[in-house]
């Protein structure tokens, strides 16, 4: 008898704790929920990058079939903006523009020729920018340096149909 009476406490016990696990887990899944649309909404609403991509320009990718890349041809040397310890210092690199070739634009400004008539312009837009920033902000703001680059790059041509820029600096 002693037996049953425990395997009965014992089952009481048991059914006992699967209902505070029950509740406990629903009011933390919900607490949980509530969290991530926060985050979502303050995402949204602050408009912050998300992998380097701005959240209002994630999903206008443009595929690697319809890219054509356009390289500037020499290696750039780029005086930047003396820092805090007041020594001169340069970037030195190579810079490459990624067209979309769907783009109606592509097809007057896109092809080589045309884009190397037009390559000095480019440079000294890149030169322009580059050259506002020191070197440790540089460092620090490659993803808003590159965005006013191409921001300059698109209103010379009056289109977007260069849609990225990829540099690769190193800084002395």
């Amino acid at each position: 008898m002693k037996r049953n009476l425990l395997s009965i406490i014992i089952l009481a016990l048991l059914v006992v704790n699967i209902v505070l696990t029950a509740i406990m887990m629903v009011s933390v899944s919900s607490a949980s929920k509530k969290t991530a649309e926060l985050a979502e909404n303050i995402l949204t609403i602050v408009d912050l990058e998300i992998n380097g991509v701005p959240a209002s320009e994630q999903g206008t990718a443009v595929s690697m079939e319809n890219t054509a890349v356009y390289n500037i041809s020499e290696e750039m040397t780029i005086p930047l903006k003396s820092g805090e310890d007041g020594v001169a210092h340069y970037a030195v690199g190579n810079v490459s523009l990624s067209m979309d070739t769907t783009h109606e634009d592509y097809k007057k400004y896109g092809d080589a020729e045309t884009m190397a008539t037009r390559e000095g312009l480019i440079k000294d837009i890149v030169f322009g920018v580059i050259g506002k920033y020191t070197k440790e902000e540089m460092q620090a703001n490659s993803n808003a340096v590159k965005q006013e680059i191409l921001t300059e790059i698109q209103n010379l041509f009056d289109s977007e149909f260069i849609y990225g820029i990829s540099y690769n600096f190193l800084y002395s």
